[in-house]
């Protein structure tokens, strides 16, 4: 009985620190919770007292956004929809090794899927000034024998020297006249779109071609030469067949 009196005491002296008065005093919420000793020697029934969890919750201040389209901006300028024409000649001078017929089809006359690269001279519509040259592919869709040509669809492009170059796609016939479109360009041409229009002269030494482009700023007056009228005769002068400084534009492309 000794060692049961000596071990009550030593119980109750380690649970005196939990004194319910001061522990509910406390702000957050408390629990009492029932337990039992494992010591055979007591048989009371103890409470511990636990603090529940105070969950708290908070609200993020609401910010507002508007999305505002670039369009809409003030400083935003306009593309440019005026309509510039611009008229060249593609002269093919039997000098570049141009066409390069590529037979893919295998056949002995022209066939779906042949090929021709090509690349041309590139004067003004005055024929005063060399500009540069063509170049591109055209892909053979279909021959055409009643109409003794051919149907070509082409990718190609005309390159200005320092003033960028045009690229253009769409329908090649080398029997008549066909529109192709503007597709974008560089330099002075970047975001050029509209369409041109080919003229065929002596096929496929002669072509004349009038652009008509918008989205680009005026084009520098250089270029604007009064335009020859196109026939199978015309012959550029000759300071610019030779390329001479004053009948050439800068770093015209070669």
């Amino acid at each position: 009985m000794a060692s049961s009196s000596s071990a009550l005491r030593t119980i109750s002296s380690s649970l005196k620190v939990h004194n319910p008065r001061s522990l509910t005093s406390s702000s957050p919420t408390h629990q009492l919770l029932p337990f039992k000793l494992s010591n055979p020697f007591v048989s009371q029934n103890f409470r511990l007292t636990t603090t529940a969890k105070t969950h708290y919750s908070f609200s993020n201040p609401t910010r507002s956004f508007t999305c505002r389209n670039e369009a809409n901006l003030s400083d935003h300028s306009p593309r440019p929809t005026k309509v510039q024409e611009l008229c060249v000649y593609e002269i093919n001078e039997r000098d570049r090794g141009s066409p390069a017929y590529l037979r893919l089809s295998q056949k002995s006359v022209n066939s779906l899927g042949d090929l021709v690269p090509f690349s041309n001279k590139v004067y003004t519509g005055d024929l005063q000034k060399r500009l540069g040259i063509t170049a591109g592919l055209c892909i053979l869709i279909r021959n055409e024998p009643e109409k003794k040509g051919d149907r070509y669809e082409a990718i190609y492009s005309f390159y200005f020297g320092d003033y960028g170059h045009i690229s253009v796609q769409g329908a090649y016939l080398t029997y008549e006249d066909t529109y192709l479109a503007v597709t974008g360009g560089s330099g002075i041409f970047e975001g050029a779109y509209g369409q041109v229009k080919l003229q065929q002269l002596v096929f496929p030494f002669k072509l004349f071609y009038t652009f008509y482009l918008k989205g680009i700023a005026d084009l520098p007056t250089e270029l604007l030469g009064k335009p020859v009228e196109p026939s199978p005769t015309v012959e550029p002068a000759p300071a610019a067949k030779g390329a001479e400084p004053q009948a050439a534009i800068p770093n015209f492309t070669d």
